[in-house]
């Protein structure tokens, strides 16, 4: 049986955000929030790992919270960043308890002065051994894009952090470059705008930075390894 915390952010999941935000009203039923066939599932599991990345496959979210904690080993370092996925798989409300790892993110969430916390992000909040996100979309031949505001998201994926786990369930799965780049901006930025109105009450957010990973890279190809939930979750 799954240990799984519930999750305590119901006010920002997708269809929490859609029925009381009138300016993404519109994107209610839209097919980016429906898991992809067991067909084109499998297609984009063979395509990650055809680029060289390491999967595995969790039914639902109680598999995935499960099988994410197997994948970080006790002691090590850990930090996120934002991600409706970990949240509603538990992970995040986990975090804020007692855990076998060293907690980067609760460290920085304690400094409550915010030009130091912003340090504490670009700093000890990049590079720990750790860094769990999602992705904005995976194509089915195994390529991920994602975005963020504050370049926090893309610098540790990107760079910063010794190992990042990617979790990522199957609504996120599209066809090609071409399509991620299409959620991107007329899905994940209208969503992530109405969770900025309800989160820190400003008009919305834009995109930033960018970035696809086209694949593994060849010389430390562990590095990224993904997580894949057959379910649909986040945004």
């Amino acid at each position: 049986m799954s240990t799984r915390p519930e999750s305590t952010f119901a006010d920002t999941t997708l269809a929490a955000l859609i029925e009381k935000d009138s300016q993404i009203a519109h994107l209610k039923g839209n097919a980016y929030s429906n898991a992809a066939s067991p067909e084109r599932f499998e297609a984009t599991k063979a395509g990650l790992e055809a680029k060289g990345f390491k999967v595995t496959v969790a039914e639902n979210k109680d598999d995935a919270f499960e099988k994410l904690k197997t994948l970080i080993p006790a002691g090590k370092s850990v930090n996120v960043a934002h991600s409706t996925t970990l949240e509603e798989i538990g992970f995040i409300n986990y975090l804020m308890g007692e855990t076998p790892y060293d907690n980067v993110r609760t460290k920085i969430l304690a400094e409550k002065d915010p030009a130091k916390q912003a340090y504490l992000r670009r700093t000890i909040g990049t590079t720990v051994d750790y860094f769990l996100t999602s992705m904005a979309s995976v194509t089915e031949s195994g390529e991920m894009a994602h975005g963020d505001f504050s370049g926090s998201k893309v610098g540790g994926v990107a760079f910063g952090a010794e190992n990042v786990i990617v979790v990522v369930s199957s609504n996120k799965i599209v066809k090609d470059e071409a399509e991620a780049w299409k959620r991107m901006t007329e899905w994940c930025i209208p969503m992530a705008s109405a969770f900025t109105r309800e989160v820190f009450k400003a008009p919305g957010t834009t995109l930033t930075h960018y970035d696809v990973i086209r694949q593994a890279n060849p010389t430390n190809p562990g590095r990224i390894q993904v997580l894949l939930i057959k379910e649909a979750l986040g945004f």
